[in-house]
Parts: C-alpha cells; sequence; structure tokens
C-alpha cells in the first residue's frame, strides 16, 4: 500500500505538532527513549524517527534530524548513524520493536555528527556504514572532532561511549543495492547543503529520504563554503525529476515536493535576490546581516540562522 503524500505530510505534520516552542521550552515528545521521538510510519517498509526542529539541546540530546529505516524482508537499512552512541542505540531498540530482521547497513546522509557520530554503535554490532567519500573525508577532518566536543558540552551522559569511526565503504556518485526485494539507490545528486549530501531512493515506493539538500519546518543553515546556486541547481535538475511521491526532508516533517521545495529553494532564491539588491545598494556586510527575511520567521531556528545565512550569502556573492 502506498499513501498520498499530502495526507501523509498532513498526517505527520499532526503528530509532530504543527507548531514546535523553541529550544528552551520544547518538551520531549518520547521521555522513555533517549529519542526526541518515537518512529512513525512513512510508507509501507519505510519509518522515520522525526527529530526537534531546535538545536541540538540537552533536552533533545542532539535528535534535531530526522533518523530512517527501511526494513525489507533481507534486513533493515538505517539512514542516519545518529548523533551519539546512545540514540543510535535507542533507535535499534526501536527497530527491534517493528521488526526481527537484523541491521544490515547504515547509511551516512553526510559528514555532520548528528549523522555520523553514532557510528560508533553500529559498527560495535558488526554493521556496514557506507557514506559519500567527501562526506567521509569532511567527518574526520572536521566535523567529527568538532561534532564530538559539541555533543560532549550539550548532552553530557547522554554522549557517553561515543566516538569517532568513519564509515567502512564510501561512494562517489551512486551505490545501487538490493536488499530482499527492495531496491535502495544511494545517491550523491551533486553539490547543495553540504560536502557529501546523501539521497536514499525507493523506486518501488517512490519514498526518498533525502536528507539535507531538502528542508521542511526549519530554516536551512548555509556554512561557509557551501554554494547556493550549486544548492539550487541540484535540487531542480537532480531531485525534483525523481517524481518523489514523498519526501523525507533532513529537518522536519516527511512531506510533498511543494513543501521542501518552497522552504529550501524559495528560501535560497529569496536570500540571493535580497543580497544581490543589497549590493547594487552599495550596502557592506555589518549592513546585510539585517536584509528583511521577515517572510521565512514562520520558520523554526529563524532566529538563530536568518542573520548568520545572510552574513554567509554576502560573502559568498560579494565577488560572483
Amino acid at each position: 500500500m502506498r499513501f498520498d503524500a499530502r495526507t501523509v505530510a498532513a498526517a505527520m505534520v499532526l503528530a509532530a505538532g504543527a507548531s514546535l516552542a523553541r529550544a528552551d521550552d520544547t518538551p520531549d515528545k518520547y521521555p522513555s527513549s533517549v529519542l526526541y521521538d518515537a518512529p512513525v510510519k512513512v510508507a509501507d517498509g519505510v519509518y522515520s524517527a522525526i527529530g526537534a526542529t531546535q538545536p541540538p539541546t540537552y533536552e533533545n540530546a542532539g535528535h534535531n534530524n530526522n533518523l530512517s529505516f527501511i526494513v525489507t524482508t533481507d534486513g533493515v537499512a538505517v539512514v542516519n548513524g545518529g548523533a551519539s552512541w546512545k540514540l543510535a542505540e535507542a533507535l535499534h531498540a526501536e527497530i527491534r520493536k517493528i521488526t526481527d530482521q537484523p541491521v544490515r547497513l547504515v547509511i551516512n546522509e553526510n559528514g555532520q555528527g548528528h549523522s555520523m557520530l553514532g557510528n560508533s554503535y553500529w559498527a560495535a554490532q558488526g554493521v556496514p556504514i557506507l557514506a559519500h567519500e567527501e562526506a567521509a573525508a569532511d567527518f574526520i577532518d572536521s566535523e567529527g572532532p568538532r561534532g564530538l566536543e559539541a555533543l560532549k558540552a550539550y548532552a553530557r551522559e547522554n554522549a557517553e561511549g561515543t566516538r569517532i569511526v568513519p564509515p567502512t565503504e564510501t561512494f562517489t556518485d551512486r551505490k545501487d543495492i538490493r536488499m530482499g526485494g527492495t531496491s535502495i539507490e544511494v545517491l550523491h545528486l551533486g553539490p547543495a547543503h553540504s560536502p557529501g549530501d546523501t539521497q536514499v531512493w525507493l523506486p518501488g515506493s517512490k519514498v526518498l529520504i533525502a536528507g539535507d539538500i531538502a528542508f521542511s519546518e526549519r530554516m536551512p543553515p548555509i556554512f561557509e563554503g557551501t554554494c547556493t546556486p550549486c544548492w539550487i541547481e541540484t535540487f531542480e535538475t537532480g531531485l525534483e525529476p525523481m517524481g518523489a511521491e514523498i519526501i523525507v526532508p533532513g529537518h522536519g516533517a516527511p512531506t510533498d515536493l511543494a513543501t521542501v521545495r518552497h522552504a529550501t529553494v524559495d528560501y535560497l532564491r529569496d536570500l540571493r535576490a535580497r543580497i544581490a539588491e543589497h549590493l547594487e545598494n552599495g550596502g557592506d556586510l555589518s549592513q546585510a546581516y539585517y536584509v528583511d527575511q521577515s517572510q521565512w520567521a514562520w520558520m523554526d531556528t529563524f532566529e538563530e540562522l536568518a542573520t548568520k545565512n545572510a552574513g554567509v550569502v554576502f560573502s559568498e556573492m560579494e565577488f560572483e
């Protein structure tokens, strides 16, 4: 059975809470687990534990991204290692409630700590771990050490057991996997949010576990070194033509293409247009932080990210 994308989106938003509070007063939705919320069924055989749409905190234990898994007749594929040993362990416990099939593969969606630091748990279980080559290099060189230190600071006892463990296998453009009767396409559609952004496509059910190329509900962070026109192009020429009916974004509730396009591409285009106008008027960096982004104030993390994003895009566009 396949569910209509808009129906799934509406149900997921209701389940997650249509309007989440800020990080300091957002209640844990699953107090009996270190996970912020329990996994929900997205489609037949596809589940995702939807993370908080706020920054990582002690209260959410770093579960502020989506931890997904695919149940097949010959094992389970997990998408995202998780931000820590304890989060990965908690996700594994939830998987065992749903199926007796063993976890046979973990796929890291990028090189950030909340995707890869949980590798430490999965490696200890003997599970192979797959990541894009650029994500793996980024994790080892910078994101892993920085992410581990941040985790120890905010998660405290929930960081215990976590260490830096690289993936056991990398890929360049794509990796095709057949698990039982399920075809799993692990893709790198192109440069987007961060090095080695990875998408997991299930052509049989038309579900795309998109990772951080796509956002819903919360503002996308723009990093130094992010190529925003590349991100837009990768989305429009790589992701859109796939025909996904349900998209699990890196952050926010599973939804449809129109929703993630608005929260991602429309936001990036609008910010670039405002920075371009600011540059044409002779504006400098100190003023660029305050270009009008008020139409995006509905997004979670707006207060944390809007001015930072404007500054990064100004530096990117200043010499384009």
